[in-house]
């Protein structure tokens, strides 16, 4: 997705140093980008340092955006490398290799299903079938590999396209439609016995 003529306007201003253009930018974006980020990092205070780092990034690096993606693809891109700075963080305390990774440095790929409930509104057994079945999704999204993880969340949560995914991540679109499958795969599997029973 190309750049908007909006975002291109702010870009253009935040480029003459005007900062409330900026303070546009963050306003518009913040909400996408720190829903993205805790979902990868599990944590809000984690994800709330990560955003703030994201646009600071982003404001040191806007004159060298060559307006090439749109300005969320541009910004979920730089997300997307300080989570894996974390979780590559997190993987070395631990003493072991990031989970999508093999020994030889080659990358995996990954898979998700979304499982709905009809909305049965005062229902309180549905409602309270619906919220297990929302954590144990999301405790299911949180074992995923992170990088089965990150196209997930960017095409099923944030409805980008493929190609902004594979752009955004910097991967090529073949390996965003194989991860994404993987990821909808392995959480069918683990949404199996509850959905369907033992």
């Amino acid at each position: 997705m190309r750049l908007s003529d909006a975002d291109a306007a702010l870009v253009a201003r935040c480029k003459g140093n005007d900062l409330t253009a900026f303070d546009e930018i963050v306003e518009r974006y913040q909400h996408k980008i720190y829903g993205y980020v805790k979902r990868l990092v599990g944590n809000e205070t984690d994800a709330e340092d990560i955003t703030q780092e994201v646009f600071l990034k982003a404001l040191n690096s806007l004159r060298t955006f060559r307006e090439e993606s749109s300005l969320q693809t541009w910004l979920f891109r730089i997300a997307t490398n300080l989570c894996r700075d974390v979780h590559r963080r997190r993987q070395r305390e631990k003493g072991w290799l990031p989970l999508w990774r093999h020994p030889d440095g080659e990358e995996c790929s990954g898979e998700e299903a979304a499982v709905e409930i009809p909305d049965y509104r005062n229902d309180p057994e549905r409602l309270l079938l619906r919220e297990e079945l929302s954590e144990l999704l999301k405790q299911a999204i949180d074992r995923l590999p992170i990088a089965m993880r990150e196209v997930l969340v960017l095409h099923d949560m944030e409805s980008l396209s493929y190609e902004e995914i594979a752009h955004a991540l910097g991967i090529p679109l073949g390996t965003v439609k194989s991860r994404l499958f993987h990821a909808r795969a392995r959480l069918r599997d683990a949404l199996a016995s509850y959905v369907y029973g033992d």
